[in-house]
């Protein structure tokens, strides 16, 4: 089977996920705004992830501009790849079907916003950052580029270094004790095994 399914698989699973996020996003827009903690940082590096997971996939896969980064996975890895893909997007589905209406794309409180603690949420305090680290290890097996395979990991790894700290800081100081005490039966982005 040759990288083009890879590839094509990989591009299948962004339409998918592009699809989950307008159907659980689309409501947003008319949600009212409680209390804002976003910053210019912050908006600068929600951008740069579209590079990794848009950008460079598309340069590598229609122009001949990468290429001389090419690397050669067997078989067998391609389809890690797909099965990491999917549990991306099941991840994705299942984090924004238990958010419901408490989804932001910002560092935001929305009007009537509850603490979320059932679901995947019952075990990982932020599963859709989880998800796109799942996209970003899979893009690796799906690409097989230095640049476009690893682009997704590179480009998210400054926005989420910075929104899980701004996020859970957010969540304290709206939240408070409960929302502590979340955090401490729960993994970060990885389910904890003991509690």
């Amino acid at each position: 089977m040759p990288s083009n399914f890879f590839q094509g698989a990989y591009w299948l699973g962004v339409i998918l996920a592009s699809v989950i996020r307008v159907v659980y996003t689309r409501g947003y827009r008319e949600m009212k705004i409680a209390e804002y903690h976003g910053t210019r940082l912050d908006l600068l590096l929600s951008a740069i992830p579209a590079l990794g997971m848009f950008v460079l996939p598309l340069i590598y896969v229609l122009t001949p501009w990468l290429d001389f980064a090419d690397y050669h996975l067997p078989m067998w890895a391609g389809w890690i790849g797909v099965a990491l893909f999917g549990g991306a997007l099941w991840l994705l589905w299942r984090s924004h079907a238990d958010l419901a209406r408490n989804w932001s794309p910002r560092l935001e409180i929305i009007e009537g916003h509850s603490l979320v603690t059932q679901g995947v949420f019952r075990y990982i305090r932020h599963p859709m950052y989880a998800a796109h680290v799942l996209w970003g290890v899979a893009q690796v097996f799906l690409l097989q580029n230095w640049i476009a395979g690893f682009s997704m990991l590179v480009c998210l790894l400054p926005q989420l270094v910075n929104r899980v700290r701004g996020e859970e800081q957010m969540m304290l100081e709206h939240f408070g004790e409960e929302y502590r005490s979340y955090m401490d039966r729960t993994g970060r982005l990885i389910p904890r095994l003991w509690r």
